[in-house]
């Protein structure tokens, strides 16, 4: 039985009456929740925890890991219904999360502790009530330690309860410094990104993270440096390069097991990724190790390459994936930049795919950014020009970020690849067309030498590009 406890029936007669003002006073807030009914529901959750109940011997512990029937329906039902305020509110004047902490600190089954955190979590997305829960000292610490649990339900609702509290701008750098005090959280994070196959878990954990290293430099900093631990699953000889930065393979793992399940998850973890390119340890973290380079590279290489905005795609798929190849990008622009002398680097093999994906990019996104015509709907179109405006601007940062890795790409272009790349059609007459429409003014040096590049390859083909663009024709 899923749904919540019926209303009192209509009334037919003054007794009834009498009756229904009874239990109109018995309901919380507006609703038509019964204030007695949740009152038994939080007594039975402490009779749970109670001592006489928690001193029991070993042979009763496989029965504390499991919750009956009844008592799981019920409390399932106070976990809906702590998604109305009037309820959440209810249950913060009651002391209710003293009780649920108190689940969380002594009971072993799993699904109470799920559904208690869970409850929390709900209570937490109203503001007044994760003030209060946030401001509670044991109560964090009680929620901290449920990271270390191993069960993925309550590992879930503690990183969704987690992420909800980040969001609070008044209550955001009380979190995050408690997580700066428990270092064994980085541990479980990692632990729980590189071994989990829970999709909807890593997802979860990865926008904890994300928002952590976006709130905080400085504990994302202690996070690339805490790899210098040495981990228990690794042997001692491990030299200090492969194990100083532990957290880019666990990222990398996490995103290869949402990859094909979760766009959205997969976004996050590239954003994480390009999080830590904005600080040079970060790029440090990501390219010092040559096997965590290299991971890194090929991963993201494949997307922009093999995955995203491919030949056959509609131009308007541009706009659903606009954020993860803005971060893709970005990080594999920010390798490339590093000067790491790696192979999976070397231009010959790299530039050319590259260049055909982001020349794609570039000319997918002149079709994104066409104008409507003009059409008697002009109301419908007042109503999406945030959405519009919005879009243009996500377009925008990853026009600049493509734009400047191109243009990376053309200063380090040699007469061969250029040949290569005119021969096998990445750079047709179409593409550099649109390579310069995109980079110019900005980029001029780069373009002229780019075009000098093509006289000495093939002086027809340079002398119709500089016909298309005269400001050019001067410095060649």
């Amino acid at each position: 039985m899923d749904r919540n406890p019926s209303p009192p029936p209509p009334s037919r007669n003054e007794d009834d009456d009498q009756e229904e003002k009874v239990a109109g006073g018995d309901c919380i807030g507006s609703t038509v929740y019964s204030k007695h009914w949740l009152f038994g529901v939080l007594s039975r959750l402490i009779q749970i925890v109670s001592p006489e109940n928690t001193k029991s011997s070993s042979d009763d512990e496989e029965q504390q890991m499991e919750l009956d029937e009844e008592m799981e329906n019920e409390v399932c039902r106070v976990w809906d219904m702590s998604m109305d305020e009037d309820v959440a509110l209810f249950l913060q004047e009651f002391k209710a999360p003293d009780i649920f902490m108190g689940v969380l600190a002594k009971s072993k089954c799993p699904r109470l502790r799920e559904i208690c955190v869970g409850i929390l979590g709900n209570m937490s997305c109203f503001q007044e009530i994760c003030v209060s829960i946030s401001s509670d000292k044991n109560l964090g610490q009680v929620l901290l330690h449920c990271l270390y649990d191993s069960d993925p339900p309550t590992l879930l609702e503690t990183s969704r309860l987690l992420l909800t509290c980040l969001s609070q701008t008044e209550v955001a750098s009380v979190w995050v410094e408690r997580i700066r005090e428990h270092p064994a959280i980085y541990d479980s994070i990692c632990f729980i990104m590189s071994s989990s196959t829970n999709v909807d878990l890593l997802v979860k954990v990865g926008e904890v993270v994300d928002k952590l290293f976006d709130l905080d430099e400085k504990l994302m900093l202690e996070w690339i440096r805490n790899g210098a631990a040495q981990p228990l699953d690794q042997p001692q000889e491990e030299s200090e390069d492969q194990r100083a930065f532990r957290i880019v393979p666990c990222v990398l793992e996490a995103a290869k097991q949402v990859r094909s399940e979760n766009l959205e998850g997969l976004d996050v973890y590239m954003h994480i990724l390009q999080l830590l390119t904005t600080i040079d340890d970060g790029i440090q973290a990501i390219v010092q190790c040559p096997d965590t380079g290299k991971d890194t590279w090929n991963l993201l290489f494949d997307l922009v390459c093999h995955e995203f905005c491919q030949s056959d795609d509609p131009p308007i798929i541009l706009q659903e994936q606009k954020t993860v190849l803005a971060s893709v990008f970005s990080v594999l622009s920010a390798m490339y930049a590093s000067r790491a002398e790696q192979e999976y680097l070397k231009i010959e093999q790299v530039g050319l795919p590259l260049i055909d994906s982001l020349i794609r990019v570039l000319e997918n996104m002149e079709h994104c950014q066409k104008k409507p015509e003009d059409s008697a709907e002009s109301s419908t179109e007042e109503i999406k020009k945030s959405d519009l405006t919005q879009d243009d601007f996500h377009l925008k940062i990853l026009k600049d970020i493509s734009c400047e890795f191109l243009s990376n790409i053309f200063q380090v272009l040699t007469k061969d690849t250029v040949t290569k790349g005119l021969k096998e059609g990445q750079l047709s007459k179409q593409k550099c067309s649109c390579a310069f429409q995109n980079l110019l003014p900005f980029y001029s040096p780069v373009v002229e030498d780019f075009l000098k590049i093509l006289h000495e390859v093939d002086k027809t083909f340079a002398g119709d590009l500089e016909e298309s663009f005269p400001s050019l024709k001067v410095q060649t």
